[in-house]
């Protein structure tokens, strides 16, 4: 069936929502919708579909070691700080995997990266029905009406590439989540990997390495770093950062404000720079920043290996990595000093870049209605302070982004756990007025 005879075909079939991705951005804005609407008896059922890409729900599956803890508490789940009494807070989870009063003994607001991973593995599966997983968006479309865009088609294929389905819309939410980032030049390969793929990567390996290069100064950088010298015992692993050495994370209360959501109304009404001010001044709370009991533990390991004489990991600060060329037997890595200008080789096993990530772009999925979509002085797309893509008065339905491609215009929580409930909510009462 070609895209047309679908989108005739699907065109009495119109669901209130469609959101591409099911990340944790667009599982809160399911959530945030069901608990409205049963909140309040006069508020319609809305319809709602989503398409991911993956397979199944995963969140940073990749990095899930079974000892990583959050960055942020538990309370900052998919519901709690917009609605307490939803039951998909995590304590719901909790309650239903009957470990309430264990987690209340552990006397921490950081569970583990895996319990966290399930708990909202344990709420996407409940909108099960609302998904369809391994599918891929490739467009959408507008729907004129009487001179104005009334809906959208959304256009998906499955995994296997043939099948496609063309699904109508009053409103899309585009939550894309992140895309790995390595520097210029650097391909993934069999022994060169982007920290998101490491535990997948790991599990792969036939005989244990004897050299590991790990490239990044954040959080990401340091648990690879952390895991690479538990897991293999025998190997030396160099950690290159561009940095003198970690520079940790600045969780301090006041600081921490930052992310509130009373911070986000302040922050959009704000001026262009004082919103790029904000943004330097407080990107230590989030990038290339590791967390302060992770960087002591690496240190003292450090240091007990230099005291006995047999020194495993190494940092090459103040450095960058100029080349990683793969051959037969390993990897050729050239560690330049940003200091000196002197270059070091080594040869090793695996690389893994934790270069960090960049925001997915929505406009490629929006490329038939750009032209009435508004954009900023350095051609941004303009996003109401509802998440709302700015359009033109030609477009009646509504195209919502969530995520780090709204930073610029909402402030660091945009693409951070720490206001999903609350971004989601907003997202969710804004299509319920229209």
């Amino acid at each position: 069936m070609t895209a047309q005879s679908a989108a005739n075909a699907n065109a009495a079939n119109v669901a209130d929502v469609v959101g591409i991705g099911f990340g944790p951005s667009n599982l809160a804005l399911a959530i945030a919708l069901e608990d409205i609407a049963k909140a309040d008896a006069g508020t319609p059922e809305v319809s709602m579909k989503f398409y991911e890409r993956q397979p199944r729900f995963g969140w940073h599956r990749g990095m899930l070691m079974e000892d990583a803890t959050m960055q942020v508490s538990f309370l900052k789940d998919l519901a709690t700080m917009r609605n307490a009494m939803s039951r998909y807070t995590f304590v719901s989870y909790l309650q239903e995997k009957g470990r309430v009063a264990e987690f209340i003994n552990s006397k921490t607001l950081y569970p583990l990266r895996v319990e966290f991973h399930d708990y909202l593995e344990w709420a996407a599966h409940q909108f099960q029905s609302h998904v369809s997983y391994g599918s891929e968006i490739t467009a959408v479309r507008p729907v004129v009406e009487n001179g104005v865009v009334e809906y959208v088609d959304v256009v998906a294929r499955d995994a296997s590439g043939g099948h496609e389905t063309v699904q109508r819309a009053r409103n899309v939410v585009i939550g894309m989540g992140l895309t790995p980032r390595l520097p210029a030049g650097i391909e993934e390969s069999g022994r060169i990997w982007h920290s998101s793929q490491l535990m997948h990567r790991v599990g792969t390996i036939t005989e244990a390495p004897r050299n590991v290069v790990v490239v990044g100064s954040g959080q990401s950088a340091a648990e690879a770093a952390d895991y690479m010298h538990r897991t293999f015992s025998d190997a030396q692993v160099h950690t290159v950062l561009s940095r003198y050495g970690y520079s940790v994370a600045d969780d301090s209360p006041y600081a921490n404000g930052i992310f509130d959501p009373e911070a986000v109304d302040q922050f959009y009404d704000s001026p262009a720079d004082e919103k790029q001010r904000l943004l330097d001044y407080h990107a230590n709370t989030n990038y290339s920043v590791v967390d302060l009991d992770v960087s002591q533990d690496l240190y003292r390991r450090s240091y007990q290996e230099r005291v006995l004489g047999k020194p495993r990991l190494r940092m090459l600060n103040t450095s960058r990595v100029t080349a990683a060329d793969e051959h037969a037997d390993g990897v050729r890595v050239v560690v330049e000093s940003t200091a000196s200008g002197a270059a070091r080789t080594i040869e090793a096993d695996l690389v893994v870049f934790a270069t960090g990530y960049r925001p997915s772009d929505p406009t490629p999925l929006l490329q038939d209605l750009l032209r009435e979509c508004k954009r900023d002085e350095q051609g941004r797309l303009g996003v109401e302070r509802d998440y709302r893509v700015t359009t033109s008065d030609a477009v009646r339905c509504g195209i919502y982004v969530q995520g780090a491609s709204t930073e610029h215009s909402h402030g660091l929580s945009a693409g951070l756990l720490s206001n999903t409930a609350v971004r989601s909510g907003e997202i969710a009462q804004s299509i319920l007025k229209r």
